[in-house]
């Protein structure tokens, strides 16, 4: 019906037809909408791509956190097609990413920052600090209040950075025994 070439009308006398054949033998008529919907998505999808004029403008937005999210599901049922990017980019050179992440690789007191309000949180571990930002990032994920950082993120809605947005080692420790007061 939808690709031969055929006048509203007969196409309306078809459309009838066809939902009268399928309630005759027992099918459901939702499943034949669905259908006739998915293919003339398909068509108009098709017709975009061959007619560059009538291509869509799109809104693009950086997704760096949740309340992006948010922005773009208030906009999910307008007409403006939305589409997300991601901030990363291949920037960084090797020598550049493995400097960051030596960095990361020590164990002491460290430092997280809060981006949304400066608040700081401190902490000490004798993990790799990447570890143990990965916990609290974990935390935060599965909204699981575990540690005093991811409890103020999630009780306060507030927004958290990556490792070297957000953290700091304050003291490096030699032994992962000792305890510093």
């Amino acid at each position: 019906m939808s690709n031969l070439p055929l006048s509203k009308q007969n196409q309306k006398k078809e459309w009838q037809t066809i939902l009268a054949i399928a309630r005759n033998n027992s099918f459901p008529a939702n499943k034949i909408i669905k259908l006739r919907k998915q293919i003339e998505h398909k068509r108009n999808r098709q017709e975009t791509i061959t007619n560059p004029e009538k291509k869509d403008k799109w809104t693009t937005f950086t997704y760096y956190s949740p309340l992006i999210r948010k922005i773009t599901n208030l906009l999910k049922n307008t007409d403006i097609p939305i589409t997300l990017k991601s901030s990363n980019s291949l920037r960084l050179t090797n020598a550049e990413k493995k400097s960051k992440t030596q960095e990361y690789k020590c164990r002491g007191i460290y430092a997280l920052t809060c981006k949304t309000c400066n608040h700081k949180y401190i902490g000490q571990t004798s993990r790799d600090l990447n570890k143990r930002f990965q916990e609290h990032v974990r935390y935060i994920k599965k909204n699981n209040p575990q540690s005093a950082f991811a409890q103020h993120i999630l009780h306060n809605r507030h927004e958290y950075g990556t490792i070297e947005e957000i953290m700091e080692l304050v003291k490096p420790i030699k032994d992962p025994r000792l305890q510093i007061p």
